[in-house]
């Protein structure tokens, strides 16, 4: 067996460990929504696509949200994929306290009554399948129910768009 060689500063584990680690992956914008006595939603950097068959992803949310509790019940989720031009968007879904659904955020009622964004790149609308315990956060499995891979049916037509990205702690376009 050869001996470790030098990793250089290597840290222990802990929260701001993972936030630096972290600050170096750049991760696409979701905002993920539900319906509650009023709509709720926040902005997920953590969507990932779990499985072709059945269409299922996956987010995480906190438990501390005030998305949580009505996401913690809802059968169903929006899940709307940002374009490069909705960094505002993303940005007042992720504010604390913020009105998200009041003006000028842009939304109607789809399908199972889930709240859905005008504008996005895509969306899917979903049954909830698991939560999942994890730490102070929830996994949170669905299935994909229906959706648009275009965002057809937005009021302004933008035809093949580019994504919103979040990296080193910002909202980011694509460059080539």
């Amino acid at each position: 067996m050869t001996a470790t060689p030098d990793l250089g500063t290597h840290r222990l584990a802990s929260p701001d460990l993972l936030r630096s680690v972290f600050r170096q992956h750049a991760a696409g914008v979701a905002v993920i929504t539900a319906r509650g006595e009023r709509p709720v939603g926040f902005t997920a950097t953590s969507l990932n696509s779990v499985a072709a068959e059945p269409p299922l992803v996956s987010f995480g949310i906190g438990v501390s949200s005030s998305s949580w509790p009505v996401v913690a019940e809802s059968a169903y989720v929006g899940v709307h994929i940002l374009g490069e031009h909705q960094a505002e968007l993303a940005a007042r879904f992720a504010r604390s306290g913020a009105d998200r659904f009041a003006p000028p955020t842009a939304w109607r009622t789809g399908p199972e009554g889930v709240p859905l964004l005008d504008g996005v790149l895509a969306w899917l609308v979903c049954r909830v399948v698991a939560r999942v315990p994890a730490a102070d956060h929830r996994l949170v499995v669905a299935q994909a129910v229906v959706g648009d891979p275009s965002g057809a049916g937005r009021p302004e037509p933008s035809g093949p768009g580019r994504p919103l990205l979040y990296h080193q702690g910002r909202f980011n376009a694509l460059r080539d």
